[in-house]
């Protein structure tokens, strides 16, 4: 799972994708430890734990299991072996283990939805970063010129789009650049930007739903608000709100500068560029609040006492002067492919409309050793939800009789590089987009604990979240509100880009009562994203086969109901990204 510190942004100066968790895990209440099964079981603190014999460890991964259990183990433990490294996107590893979830697939008795008749779809992924130090020259009203030094007053963004970015226009402060009327949040109100540079603050702005905020804490709503509105490039400024969710440090895009990020290419060979939202609209870079006084002057003051607010009202201020800003991207091609495969529904209709179910087969790969591991084998993070997935399919083929609708069973790349193999899918998807009616999406489900409860993350947003409270009841489980709303996690995995396409998508997670709270904690403060997320964990598979049965009951609902799923009358992100709505 990635959890990024602001929603997915590929033109943010820095991803910061892993920073978020580690704060929010440091704030929840001490770590405990879950227990390694149903009985009792004493604590097993990778940290303190002694490294097993070979013997030790065969015996333990071996041991034996009913049949629905030892299937679903049998995938975690090939796709969680150290043979794959950790399964980093655009390795030989990872592509033997897309061939594995391929076969599962087939031998699961679902069509190919692939490219040429396949099961993979070719996702091209490009790396960039920024090549240069770039220039930043202001010019004031009296014609001298200063340049803004980098790492003081200035850090540059790479541009996914483009390799070398170059304008000059007048600068404009527009508070946080953003436009949400129903929040009270419109920054471009009598202001005119065309074909000039806007300056924001980042960060979200207080009062907001937790996912709402989540939205707007990054670069990616100012610069779709910025290009809407004629805007060249903006420029972020840090460290004015910086108890606000998502502020951009100075710090973190200093040491951040120069390093990759990824998103899909657009383009072969020499000509390759990145996706980019707004491609006329770059981020040029992260301002300091000293490089921010030198372009507004006399008016920085004002500004930043009024930025650092909390509820900041401060009015557009078009510094006077000019910024010409020149800037060097560079670019690395690589591939990968999602998985995908298709169990055709029963009814001459319905069959017309797609169910998607998906999880991410890639994890992080090799890294720094820990306690002379390093490679970070992603067992529940996701092979468990692979895993899943596959019996899912499976069960679907067992039941004897189809779906009406059809469902589409997703494997995706690229998820821990920024949720770029779903983006890549809902942009290139094998049916069109508009016949894709809901996305149940599989993403880390820790399993060391017989959980209570069940969380549908975006459940209670449409009307899956009826479907959904009919499959809990029927394993014998209640349905929880989000027990970690700062977390925002809703926004945060690869079902949200289904959301920014309109289509109704829940993200399904065993819920934290009970003994869950203790799991949770543990397994973030001591192995997501490290070496000791392997099948060494206390995992409990017969809570995965639960697991998948309420999967399958969900999917199963939503595939054969007269309607199609729909947000909730009024839903933010129903009404932002035009999806099907209530009467």
């Amino acid at each position: 799972m990635a959890l990024p510190d602001r929603p997915v942004d590929r033109t943010a100066a820095s991803s910061g994708h892993r920073h978020l968790i580690h704060r929010c895990v440091s704030a929840l209440a001490p770590f405990a430890l879950a227990t390694a099964s149903t009985a009792s079981a004493a604590p097993d603190t990778p940290a303190a734990r002694p490294a097993p014999t070979v013997a030790a460890r065969n015996e333990r991964i071996n041991a034996a299991l009913p049949a629905d259990q030892a299937a679903l183990k049998s995938h975690v433990m090939f796709l969680a072996s150290d043979a794959m490294k950790g399964r980093e996107a655009g390795s030989g590893e990872f592509d033997i283990a897309a061939q594995y979830v391929a076969s599962q697939f087939y031998a699961a008795g679902l069509r190919p939805l692939g490219d040429e008749g396949g099961y993979q779809q070719a996702v091209p992924l490009v790396a960039y970063k920024a090549a240069d130090r770039g220039s930043f020259v202001w010019t004031g009203a009296d014609g001298a010129s200063v340049p803004l030094l980098f790492g003081v007053d200035i850090v540059p963004a790479a541009t996914p789009a483009a390799r070398t970015v170059a304008v000059s226009a007048p600068v404009v402060f527009v508070g946080h650049g953003l436009e949400a009327p129903a929040y009270g949040l419109d920054d471009y109100a009598g202001v005119d930007v065309r074909g000039k540079i806007v300056a924001y603050v980042g960060g979200a702005p207080e009062g907001l739903p937790a996912e709402v905020a989540a939205t707007f804490a990054g670069a990616e709503a100012r610069l779709r608000a910025a290009a809407g509105h004629g805007a060249i490039g903006a420029l972020a400024i840090a460290d004015l709100r910086k108890a606000a969710r998502g502020s951009p440090g100075f710090a973190e895009a200093r040491s951040a500068f120069g390093k990759e990020r990824v998103t899909w290419a657009t383009g072969t060979g020499d000509t390759t560029a990145g996706q980019s939202l707004t491609p006329g609209t770059p981020l040029l870079g992260t301002l300091s609040p000293a490089g921010a006084g030198k372009l507004f002057g006399a008016h920085w003051a004002a500004i930043a006492k009024g930025a650092a607010a909390r509820t900041m009202r401060v009015p557009p201020v078009t510094a006077s002067g000019r910024l010409a800003v020149q800037g060097k991207t560079s670019f690395r091609r690589f591939d990968s492919s999602n998985v995908v495969g298709v169990l055709p529904g029963s009814d001459p209709v319905l069959a017309k409309q797609f169910v998607v179910l998906s999880a991410h087969l890639d994890h992080i790969g090799v890294g720094a050793p820990v306690d002379g591991d390093a490679i970070n084998n992603g067992a529940l993070d996701d092979a468990l939800g692979i895993a899943s997935l596959i019996e899912e399919a499976h069960r679907f083929r067992a039941a004897g009789v189809a779906p009406k609708r059809s469902i589409i069973f997703l494997a995706l790349t690229a998820e821990e590089k920024g949720l770029v193999g779903s983006d890549y899918f809902v942009n290139h998807p094998p049916v069109p987009i508009r016949d894709i009616v809901a996305d149940v999406n599989l993403d880390m489900p820790i399993l060391t604990y017989r959980f209570e409860d069940m969380v549908a993350f975006g459940g209670d947003r449409s009307s899956l979240g009826a479907i959904i409270a009919r499959a809990t009841s029927a394993i014998g489980v209640t349905l929880s509100p989000d027990p970690v709303p700062d977390m925002s996690i809703f926004v945060r995995s690869d079902h949200y880009n289904f959301v920014r396409k309109g289509v109704p998508s829940i993200f399904l997670w065993p819920g934290l009562k009970g003994p869950g709270r203790a799991a949770f904690d543990r397994f973030m403060g001591q192995c997501y994203h490290r070496p000791c997320d392997d099948l060494m964990q206390p995992i409990l598979w017969d809570q995965g086969v639960r697991f998948v049965d309420a999967n399958f009951r969900i999917a199963r609902d939503i595939a054969d109901a007269p309607s199609r799923p729909v947000w909730n009358k009024g839903d933010y992100f129903g009404t932002l990204y035009g999806g099907p709505m209530a009467p």
